[in-house]
């Protein structure tokens, strides 16, 4: 499961870098592996280093409604850090949210 989150979170972070250039815009009715973009959004602080944050309610609610085995597709990019995104916080996500199925990937 915690490589799920990882590639969910670089799936996120593609998306707004993406939009924020106007190639794409991304509305929170897309989703990605059953996550919308909003939510992929709203779990980045907790991501993000060097200050993370503890995921937001929002982000826990999100997270549990992914394919976390649709995720784990994207668990060995090398995207995430180049988009500011620490991959072992990534992980550590699931168990912070206290979620009850991880995905082995």
């Amino acid at each position: 499961m915690e490589t799920a989150v990882k590639k969910l979170f670089l799936v996120a972070v593609l998306l707004v870098a993406i939009s924020s250039k106007g190639v794409l815009k991304v509305s929170n009715a897309q989703t990605i592996c059953n996550m919308s973009a909003s939510g992929l959004m709203a779990c980045k602080p907790s991501v993000t280093r060097p200050n993370p944050t503890p995921p937001s309610a929002n982000c826990c609610t999100a997270l549990s409604h992914a394919d976390l085995h649709c995720l784990c597709s994207y668990k060995n990019s090398t995207v995430l850090p180049s988009l500011g995104i620490d991959p072992d916080l990534a992980l550590q996500l699931p168990g912070k949210c206290k979620l009850p199925h991880a995905a082995h990937c």
